[in-house]
């Protein structure tokens, strides 16, 4: 399945923050900067790349409901699926 493209685009900005974020921790780390201004900077690229996958799945699951309601033939996404999606990200 392909990422819908009125969710690429937000995606793409979440990534390239976090990008930008963790070029900035590596620069703390070879400036010696202090532990807790790396772990706070580190905890917001965890924290970008958290909401980038989460808006993924949800595009996808939104896609994938709404291809089982255009055709009756395609089952909708199991609990456990859905499920394990997130669980994928947590």
């Amino acid at each position: 399945m392909k990422v819908e493209e009125e969710v690429a685009g937000p995606v793409l900005n979440r990534l390239r923050r976090a990008q930008g974020q963790l070029a900035g921790v590596i620069a703390m780390i070879e400036a010696g900067r202090d532990c807790k201004d790396v772990v706070t900077q580190l905890a917001a690229v965890s924290r970008a790349l958290d909401r980038a996958g989460f808006k993924i799945v949800a595009g996808g699951m939104r896609q994938c409901m709404a291809a089982a309601a255009d055709d009756d033939k395609a089952p909708p996404m199991t609990e456990e699926e859905l499920e394990r999606l997130f669980l994928i990200l947590a």
